[in-house]
């Protein structure tokens, strides 16, 4: 069965989302994701040009998904946790339900499991018994260790390690080559920024910074 599918955002880390759509496919060998086109609020022009040379369609805003075609599912291509989950909270209102996307050169565990439009990049690497809630994105070569458990619109950029038994709460972005040491929790909203180890908890909405993280 083939799903048309929408992804939301036509900046880089959207256009990554549609190459991981594809990668699917080819791994798959068959189309399981019919790729209908991207939607954006607010295209640049450089952005639409790069759509059309990936010989990908641009739908129009986000409201097009108001009127989607029945059994069509969305994905969010949008990198900043926060945006992704303001434009998340008005899908949710057009009904249009959320793909899952792992590329298959990702690893997802044994007992896992995550929430819908969970997004996999390249080489990232999730162990086992761990728990990710909705809209979650690893990016290229994140890896998430064993019993954590990362909320809803959670992002770990490029390179960035997550150590065992861990709790990322709601909104969380960890920067590119970042690390949160074993056992730590980093609170609701709150950004770890690139390179910096995270040696104890983080409370909710501060950036941290450094080695340690302060």
């Amino acid at each position: 069965m083939t799903i048309g599918l929408v992804v939301v955002g036509c900046g880089g880390h959207g256009r990554e989302v549609v190459g991981i759509s594809r990668a699917v496919n080819e791994a798959a060998g068959r189309p399981v994701w019919q790729l209908l086109g991207v939607v954006d609020d607010r295209p640049t022009e450089d952005n639409l040009k790069r759509l059309q040379r990936l010989d990908v369609p641009y739908l129009g805003d986000v409201a097009w998904l108001r009127d989607a075609p029945p059994g069509t599912h969305h994905v969010i291509g949008i990198g900043d946790p926060r945006v992704r989950r303001a434009v998340g909270g008005r899908i949710d209102g057009y009904g249009v339900p959320a793909a899952s996307l792992v590329h298959p050169d990702a690893t997802v565990g044994p007992d896992t499991a995550h929430g819908p439009g969970f997004v996999a990049f390249a080489g990232a690497r999730v162990t086992t018994n761990v728990t990710i809630g909705r809209h979650v994105h690893l990016n290229q070569n994140a890896t998430v260790g064993h019993d954590s458990n990362l909320a809803d619109f959670v992002s770990v950029n490029p390179l960035a390690a997550v150590s065992g038994d861990c709790h990322l709460a709601e909104g969380v972005l960890i920067g590119t080559t970042a690390a949160v040491l074993q056992g730590l929790r980093v609170g609701r909203d709150s950004t770890v920024g690139a390179g910096a180890c995270v040696v104890r908890d983080v409370p909710d909405r501060v950036t941290v910074k450094g080695v340690p993280a302060r």
